[in-house]
C-alpha cells in the first residue's frame, strides 16, 4: 500500500489531502479535554456506498468519513462506471453516486487488493449485470477470513461461481432467485453482499443466522428507502423479497461505534474527559457496561456520550469478543491498550479472529505486560507505560498504539499510518483539538 494516492485516487475522492507523513509522533501525558466528534461508521459507509450499485437512480449519503478506505472504495466505483459527486455541509461529507451504467470488466486488482470490504462489489455487480469478476480482495492481516460464505450463498441463488488463481468469476446470465441460505457461522460480510445481490433477485431470499450488527440495519434500512422491503431487521433471520423496483435514496451514515468505544478509552486512560459528539451508549452493545467495569465512566447526553476514569481508577476484568451484541473484535486492540495500566489482572479471549493479537509484541515494547496462550491474552497492569517506536499491524492495532501513546510517559512514534487513515477520518487532528500532542512527520 502506497503513502501517497495516485492521480486517479485524487480523482475519485478529490477531497483525500493526506499529510506525506509517513508516521506519528505521540507525546504522551497529556489529559484529552474537549470535543471529539463521532465521525460515520467505517464499517457502514462501504456497504452503503456499494449499494448504489443496485439501482440505476441517486443515491447521496450523508455524514462520510474522509478516510482512505472510502477514497479506494471511490475510486473502485468510479472504474466500474459509476459518477461521483462530492460536497460538504452542515451534514459533514456527503457523496451522491449515479450508478446508471456499471461496467463489470473494470474491477481493478491494484485497488482491490486493499481493503477487504471490496468483496461485497461481487453481489451487487453480479445482481445488476449478470456478471462479475473480482480478483480475491485483501485488506487486514487479522485472519483467514475466506469467502465461501459469500459463493455458497451465490451459488444457492444460481449463480455459476469459480476460482481461478486469485480471481472470482461468476456469472448469472438468466439472474438471481431468492432461497434459503443459513450460515454455518455469522458473517457481516457475508450477510452483506447476499442483501446486496438478493435485493435484485427473483423471488425470496432468507437468510438464517445473519450478522446483527447495526451496520446491518443501517444498510437495511437505505434499501428499503429505495424501495426494497427487507423484514427481520436486527435478528438472525433476514427476509429480502426480491426484484422489486428500486429508486435512489439519501441515507444518512450511522456514527462510528468502534470510534467511540476506542475514543472513551482514550479519555479514560489519560484520565481526561470528552464529549464524543454522536455517540450513543446503545451502539456500544456488551462493550459499554464492560468498559464500564474496567473503571471508564459513561453518561449519555443529548449531544452525546460523556467519557472519562471513574474515581475507582482502571480495574482488571475479563473479555471474550462475541458478535454483535456481544463485544465487538475491533474494540479488542483499543481495550487491550487501556487494561495494560489497569489495576490487577485482565484476560482477553478472541474469537472471531485468529491473528488479531499482533499489536501485542508493540505494545510489549512500550512495556505492557502481556502473555498470550493461543487465543486468550493475559494482562497484568503495570503503573504505566513508555514511549516506544512501534508498528501498527492493521486498522485497529494502530488505534490501540495511538491511544498506548497517548497515556504513555515520552515520545511514541508510530509506524504504518496507512492503517490509521484506513478506517478513521483525522483522528490525529480531533486528538490534537482535545489536547493531545500528535504529529505526522517523515522519520
Amino acid at each position: 500500500m502506497t503513502h501517497s494516492p495516485d492521480v486517479s485516487l485524487l480523482s475519485a475522492s478529490p477531497w483525500w489531502r493526506p499529510d506525506p507523513g509517513t508516521n506519528l509522533v505521540i507525546r504522551g501525558g497529556r489529559p484529552l479535554i474537549g470535543t471529539y466528534p463521532i465521525s460515520g461508521a467505517k464499517n457502514a459507509v462501504l456497504p452503503l456506498m456499494v449499494s448504489a450499485l443496485v439501482t440505476p437512480h441517486l443515491v447521496t449519503l450523508h455524514n462520510v468519513p474522509a478516510s482512505l478506505d472510502v477514497a479506494v472504495l471511490a475510486n473502485l466505483l468510479q472504474r466500474l462506471g459509476a459518477v461521483l459527486n462530492w460536497s460538504s455541509g452542515r451534514n459533514g461529507l456527503s457523496l451522491t453516486v449515479c450508478a446508471d451504467h456499471v461496467h463489470p470488466a473494470r474491477i481493478d486488482r491494484d485497488l482491490v487488493v486493499r481493503m477487504r470490504a471490496s468483496v461485497l462489489l461481487l453481489g451487487a455487480v453480479l445482481a445488476r449485470c449478470g456478471e462479475a469478476r473480482l480478483p480475491l480482495p485483501g485488506g487486514d492481516a487479522i485472519g483467514a477470513r475466506g469467502v465461501d460464505f459469500h459463493i455458497d450463498g451465490l451459488r444457492a441463488m444460481g449463480a455459476e461461481v469459480s476460482l481461478s488463481g486469485a480471481q472470482i468469476e461468476a456469472r448469472a446470465p438468466h439472474g438471481l432467485h431468492g432461497a434459503d441460505i443459513s450460515f454455518p457461522h455469522v458473517s457481516v460480510g457475508a450477510t452483506e453482499n447476499l442483501m446486496l445481490a438478493a435485493v435484485l433477485a427473483r423471488g425470496v431470499t432468507v437468510i438464517r443466522n445473519a450478522a446483527r450488527e447495526p451496520e446491518i440495519a443501517d444498510l437495511a434500512q437505505c434499501l428499503i428507502a429505495m424501495g426494497a422491503q427487507i423484514d427481520g431487521i436486527g435478528s438472525s433471520v433476514l427476509t429480502i423479497h426480491g426484484d422489486r423496483p428500486l429508486t435512489g435514496a439519501v441515507h444518512t451514515v450511522m456514527p462510528d461505534r468502534i470510534e467511540l468505544g476506542t475514543m472513551a478509552c482514550a479519555a479514560a486512560l489519560t484520565d481526561g474527559e470528552l464529549l464524543l459528539e454522536h455517540g450513543d451508549m446503545a451502539l456500544l452493545g456488551a462493550a459499554g457496561p464492560l468498559m464500564a467495569r474496567a473503571g471508564v465512566f459513561l453518561q449519555q447526553t443529548d449531544r452525546g456520550l460523556i467519557a472519562r476514569r471513574g474515581p475507582a481508577g482502571l480495574s482488571g476484568i475479563d473479555v471474550e469478543t462475541q458478535p454483535y451484541p456481544g463485544f465487538a473484535t475491533d474494540l479488542q486492540a483499543p481495550v487491550m491498550a487501556l487494561l495494560a495500566t489497569a489495576t490487577g489482572v485482565s484476560t482477553m479471549t478472541e474469537t472471531i479472529f485468529e491473528q488479531r493479537f499482533r499489536h501485542v509484541d508493540e505494545l510489549r515494547k512500550m512495556g505492557a505486560a502481556i502473555a498470550v496462550d493461543g487465543r486468550t491474552a493475559r494482562i497484568s497492569g503495570v503503573a504505566h507505560l513508555s514511549g516506544a517506536h512501534v508498528t501498527a499491524s492493521d486498522v485497529r492495532a494502530a488505534a490501540a498504539l495511538v491511544l498506548a501513546g497517548l497515556g504513555a510517559r515520552g515520545e511514541t512514534v508510530l509506524d504504518g499510518l496507512d492503517h490509521l487513515d484506513r478506517g478513521y477520518d483525522r483522528m490525529a487532528e480531533k486528538l490534537d483539538a482535545c489536547g493531545a500532542s500528535v504529529t505526522r512527520a517523515a522519520i
